[in-house]
């Protein structure tokens, strides 16, 4: 009798394969740890991730996943979802088509928050956490976030060491006095874990200040994407990468969810990218500098997005 021979897989159908057995790991390495992670770093306060309770009647699309992603501020000590937030992008991935999209709010736009009247967008994490900003920002849109993903900028730091840091493609030189005296040049850069961090956070000298910042908030969100993208095929990069982030994650979703979510990231793909910030005038009320937001562009941009995660222009 002659031996039975393997099937010969393709190409195609090898890199499936890979990426089938790969996220089959992640979800075995999340269930894992959701049992052997102590519960005290388990709930630990360096990044949050929270699924956001939406009233009846919202517009949904189930290919499209929409994730608020926000920096927190907070100091040593302070609870980061009760403090002001200092990064926004809501950030939409589609399920099927692997298009994503983030469009950037500055943090100073001046805007009502349900039940505390007309301030500044990023206090309403201070007034009511991750569920009163995705209300917020969502009202701004025209899309409500299904996850709100706070961090602390300490952890989102040592997240790019970790990962061997990350490239962007910066438009103009700029610096800052306290964060990057000598600056960052024109041209493609490469940015470890602090110089991240910096060239997300400055915004003065810059041209267009907070408009301009939220871009750079992009820019480096695009990086880290493509970086972790090009190092996930090396064995146990990924699993590395999920079990520390649930050392210091503190979340109200199931293993399934997570994996679902990991899912989501690993499909996107970075050919399908598009980016926007929210424009508008600069203001001043109160003696505070403001963001008078363009509400027309911020409703056409969440209109464009919506269904596709897909945005034709800014």
């Amino acid at each position: 009798m002659s031996p039975v021979k393997s099937p010969v897989m393709s190409p195609v159908m090898r890199t499936r394969f890979h990426k089938v057995v790969r996220l089959g790991t992640i979800g075995l390495v999340l269930a894992i740890a959701a049992f052997v992670v102590p519960d005290s770093a388990v709930k630990s306060t360096e990044v949050a991730l929270v699924k956001v309770n939406r009233a009846d009647g919202v517009d949904l699309t189930p290919d499209v996943v929409w994730i608020l992603a926000v920096g927190s501020d907070a100091r040593p000590g302070e609870d980061m979802t009760r403090t002001r937030g200092d990064a926004l992008q809501l950030i939409g991935m589609n399920t099927r088509t692997g298009a994503a999209s983030a469009i950037g709010v500055p943090r100073d736009s001046w805007v009502s928050i349900p039940g505390h009247g007309y301030e500044k967008i990023n206090a309403a994490l201070y007034f009511g956490g991750p569920q009163l900003l995705g209300q917020t920002v969502g009202n701004l849109v025209g899309i409500q976030p299904d996850y709100v993903f706070v961090s602390r900028f300490k952890f989102f730091q040592a997240m790019v060491k970790d990962i061997g840091g990350i490239t962007v493609q910066n438009p103009v030189a700029f610096d800052d006095t306290y964060l990057k005296p000598q600056g960052f040049r024109k041209g493609r850069i490469h940015l470890g874990g602090y110089d991240a961090m910096a060239f997300s956070r400055i915004r003065h000298n810059l041209i267009r200040g907070d408009f301009d910042r939220s871009a750079n908030q992009q820019r480096v969100l695009r990086g880290i994407q493509a970086r972790v993208r090009a190092r996930a095929h090396v064995p146990g990069f990924i699993e590395r990468g999920v079990l520390s982030v649930m050392q210091h994650l503190y979340t109200d979703l199931s293993p399934v969810e997570l994996f679902r979510l990991a899912q989501v990231v690993a499909h996107v793909d970075p050919r399908r990218i598009t980016t926007c910030v929210v424009q508008g005038g600069i203001g001043s009320i109160g003696g505070a500098s403001v963001v008078l937001p363009n509400v027309d562009l911020a409703r056409r941009l969440g209109n464009e997005a919506r269904n596709d995660a897909t945005i034709g222009h800014c």
